[in-house]
């Protein structure tokens, strides 16, 4: 009883301390004072300032097409080299796959180092262009994090099946495995639009001086003074991320059911 207390406390005090200062951010969102000490009483001032911003307003502009465009690129980069993939043998898929993963757990800071010296060496200059790029080259390993798996839930007599009823090979592809693998396609393009519209490190050092992003527009706001619009700014990416991952969670853990099931 006394470890179960104690384990419950524990977990309290990390969900506190990870959470608390978001609640603070939030809640000083609608403070009308400036001061990050006093409440001066509710308003929502600073989020009609906000959208009378134009540079917040520009940064948003970039951050949402930059989100977009790499989302379904990388997506649709993802879904061809799985499919490709699921016809390699298990060998040769395993090195690959273990390839593909080095990005996921190499620091953002390499990668984003990486990518500019990367430029630099093509002579590419930094812009939009290279931020785009990045953030493509970044999405793509989650993405295949995300089909993957369901292409290997998928039964491989499918395709063939779907050639001897006289489908050719690209319609056996665009009528009977896309669909199936729909739900993977999904996930991908919902959770790499969450990952670059959170980026920050890796926009840095690629976008170079022409555009801006908000997570770069945040920095550079929080460098010069404290202003109230960034927590009103901050407490709507917050909500919009959340309110996509919390998608992502909901659509994996229903496809992680549907086998259960069906075979109850």
């Amino acid at each position: 009883m006394i470890a179960k207390v104690s384990k419950n406390i524990y977990m309290i005090l990390i969900f506190l301390f990870l959470y608390a200062p978001v609640a603070v951010l939030i809640a000083f969102s609608f403070n009308k004072a400036r001061s990050r000490a006093v409440w001066g009483g509710f308003t929502l001032d600073w989020y009609r300032k906000l959208f009378e911003n134009d540079e917040i307003l520009s940064a948003l502009q970039v951050t949402l097409i930059v989100a977009l465009v790499s989302a379904v690129v990388a997506t649709a980069i993802a879904t061809i080299t799985c499919l490709g993939l699921n016809a390699m043998n298990r060998r040769l898929r395993n090195i690959i796959m273990t390839v593909t993963f080095i990005p996921n757990i190499t620091p953002d800071l390499v990668t984003g180092i990486s990518l500019m010296l990367l430029f630099y060496f093509i002579s590419l200059k930094t812009g939009f262009a290279t931020l785009l790029l990045a953030h493509i080259a970044f999405n793509i390993p989650y993405a295949i994090l995300s089909i993957s798996p369901k292409l290997r839930q998928l039964d491989r007599n499918l395709f063939e099946a779907a050639l001897d009823l006289g489908c050719r090979p690209r319609q056996a592809i665009l009528k009977v495995i896309l669909p199936e693998i729909m739900p993977g396609i999904v996930t991908a393009l919902i959770l790499t639009f969450t990952l670059s519209i959170d980026d920050f490190v890796i926009s840095y050092f690629t976008a170079g001086n022409q555009v801006s992003t908000l997570a770069i527009t945040i920095y550079s706001m929080a460098r010069k003074s404290v202003n109230p619009q960034i927590n009103a700014l901050s407490t709507l990416m917050f909500v919009v991320v959340l309110a996509l991952l919390l998608i992502v969670n909901s659509r994996t853990g229903k496809e992680q059911k549907k086998p259960q099931n069906g075979g109850t």
